[in-house]
């Protein structure tokens, strides 16, 4: 008797079910319905018609934007070195950026944070910097990966017949490896810019008592408001879905330099 393949499918088919699809269509119900189950976008209206949460959501982009740009300046040097062979075993050195992932988030921000008290006297008088700076050290490895595995990608002898055509080391970075590294460059941006709107740990523990999005999800579960919490976890996921879908899919692209294609 011959075993299917596809069914290997279904042990993987069930966790999806009961674990990624199930809370979805549950996160959405109650992000629709108000306490007594009844459909409504009163959730919604009230959300971007209040101040408070605009206020929030506004200072979540903020911390967001900055973490993932300070992220993206740091990550891209760092990947790009490693992945041309510019220094002696990268491998070796990718791992010794990856090795802090291993570690317990909460203690790598905790070890963070008495470095920042021994160099600032007070960490409680700069919550708003250390808050960057904790988010870009606890995401930093997820713009690293993305943007070394591009960059690996990317075939040696473009760079060559870009320098043989006359560019300069600057041209080839920003006309031919930037541009070709970009699909790893936008998945990196994806995976530290939504978490960084959401990761609230960080604040609690740089002593930032200001809210972001992951804290005011957590304020309406606290407080058993299920729905409005839903509420802002779906505006979240929907907001993910559509930088997701906003991705080009990668593809190979001509590249001119001094105005000869390769």
């Amino acid at each position: 008797m011959k075993f299917p393949g596809r069914r290997l499918s279904i042990p993987y088919a069930l966790f999806l079910l009961f674990f990624v699809v199930l809370p979805l269509v549950i996160v959405f119900y109650y992000a629709f319905t108000d306490g007594s189950g009844q459909f409504t976008l009163e959730n919604f209206l009230n959300f971007f018609q209040n101040p408070k949460t605009m206020g929030t959501l506004v200072y979540s982009l903020v911390i967001a934007i900055l973490t993932t740009l300070l992220a993206l300046v740091l990550a891209y040097p760092t990947a790009y070195i490693l992945a041309m062979g510019y220094v002696k075993n990268p491998r070796l050195l990718l791992v010794i950026f990856i090795t802090p992932m291993w570690i317990n988030s909460v203690l790598r921000l905790t070890a963070l944070k008495e470095i920042l008290s021994a160099i600032e006297g007070n960490i409680a008088y700069y919550p708003f910097i250390n808050t960057i700076l904790g988010m870009t050290y606890d995401f930093l490895p997820f713009m690293i990966l993305p943007i070394y595995n591009s960059i690996t990608k990317i075939d040696v002898s473009l760079k060559e017949a870009a320098l043989d055509l006359g560019a300069s080391n600057r041209s080839v970075l920003w006309k031919v490896m930037i541009p070709l590294s970009m699909p790893g460059i936008i998945s990196g941006i994806t995976m530290v810019f939504l978490p960084a709107m959401t990761n609230y740990v960080v604040l609690d523990l740089m002593y930032n008592s200001t809210y972001i999005m992951g804290s005011l999800i957590g304020s309406y579960f606290n407080a058993y408001d299920w729905n409005r919490g839903a509420m802002v976890s779906a505006v979240l996921l929907l907001s993910i879905a559509l930088l997701s879908f906003s991705e080009k899919p990668e593809r190979k692209e001509k590249v001119k330099v001094g105005g000869v294609s390769e």
